[in-house]
């Protein structure tokens, strides 16, 4: 062919557009293990920020160590075995937490717009002086752009919260997106979810709480401009410490000692 034919051209570019496409797939397949090493030292980080564990320094798999992981059912809260799913096994824990293996919830049951819900949660508990006195939950549902993920810390009473963290999700950067600020995040703790009679109780408020507000303890700040992002977190509380969510499991364990008490 010669060199200004126009089947030359066309098999030049689409010989190039195989070459580029073979070298993508390729990095993306090497680079696999390495993202996810990333993404779970990333989860290790938040769930130990969120227990107060990690202030920027120190070894993350190291700090880590101190932290036991368990699986639940949600179902009921009850415990799983080692031999029913691992929590080490990368790969078996990502097929057990697929929400689209698990149930599909009705409308009016899903304020957290998840859709679907797996069977088993990860959870994640601090021990100190051979008793459980943190226990850190993940939490995750839809804002004003996206889905919000998180890890909130209670107390060994099941109803404290010792510390959160957001650390993924699609919000406005300056407005909604201000949920990942660590000075936002340090007003959640002392809050308390449940009132006396154990009704989900925590709410953000529009604006700042105040300090007369008689409720404060089950109140947290807003963040201006961003009330279409709150109402999510509001929705998002509701869902993971209702029946769907860790409900069965803070019942199952909640003692006036804590959790093994």
């Amino acid at each position: 062919m010669t060199n200004d034919s126009a089947a030359k051209s066309f098999y030049t570019v689409l010989l190039l557009a195989l070459v580029c496409s073979a070298l993508v797939s390729g990095a993306a397949v090497g680079l696999r293990p390495r993202q996810d090493a990333n993404e779970q030292l990333d989860q290790k980080k938040n769930i130990l920020r969120a227990a107060g564990l990690y202030n920027g320094q120190g070894d993350i798999n190291l700090l880590f160590s101190a932290i036991e992981t368990k699986i639940i059912r949600l179902s009921d809260g009850t415990f799983v075995s080692k031999e029913e799913v691992d929590p080490n096994n990368f790969n078996q824990l990502k097929a057990a937490f697929n929400p689209q293996t698990g149930k599909q919830l009705p409308k009016q049951e899903d304020p957290a717009r998840l859709n679907r819900l797996e069977k088993y949660s990860l959870i994640y508990l601090v021990h100190q002086n051979n008793t459980i006195n943190t226990v850190i939950l993940p939490i995750r549902g839809k804002g004003l752009w996206s889905t919000m993920y998180g890890y909130v810390a209670l107390a060994g009473d099941l109803s404290t919260i010792t510390g959160v963290t957001f650390y993924k999700h699609g919000e406005t950067p300056g407005l909604g997106g201000e949920i990942e600020n660590q000075d936002w995040q340090a007003g959640w703790q002392g809050k308390k979810i449940h009132d006396n009679q154990g009704k989900i109780v925590l709410r953000v408020v529009k604006g700042k709480v105040k300090a007369t507000d008689q409720d404060r303890a089950h109140r947290l700040d807003g963040i201006s401009g961003a009330t279409l992002t709150m109402n999510g977190i509001n929705n998002l509380l509701m869902f993971w410490f209702g029946e769907h969510g860790f409900k069965p499991f803070l019942e199952r364990y909640k003692t006036k000692e804590g959790i093994g008490g």
